[in-house]
C-alpha cells in the first residue's frame, strides 16, 4: 500500500477502513461493509489528512491512503 496516488488512478480497496465517509458537499459516515475488499474506484481529488476522493460504484467516498493498492491495469 502507498501513497503514491495521482488523480485519475485505479485504485483497489486493499483493507476495510473502520467506516466510510462520502465526499458529499455535507459528508456522512456510513458502515465498513458499505464496499467489499477489493471493489475498484477512480481517484478525483486530493483531500487533507491523506484522504483520496474517490468514485467507486456505489458513490463516491473518502478513503484513506493506508487503505487502497493501485489496481493492475489489463496489458492489451
Amino acid at each position: 500500500m502507498t501513497s503514491e496516488f495521482a488523480v485519475g488512478d485505479r485504485v483497489r480497496l486493499a483493507l476495510p477502513p473502520p467506516y466510510f465517509k462520502t465526499a458529499d458537499p455535507m459528508p456522512m459516515l456510513r458502515p465498513a461493509d458499505t464496499l467489499p475488499v477489493g471493489a475498484e474506484g477512480v481517484i478525483l481529488s486530493r483531500r487533507p489528512g491523506g484522504y483520496w476522493g474517490i468514485k467507486f460504484d456505489k458513490g463516491s467516498f473518502l478513503v484513506d491512503s493506508q487503505f487502497l493498492e493501485l489496481a493492475e491495469t489489463p496489458a492489451d
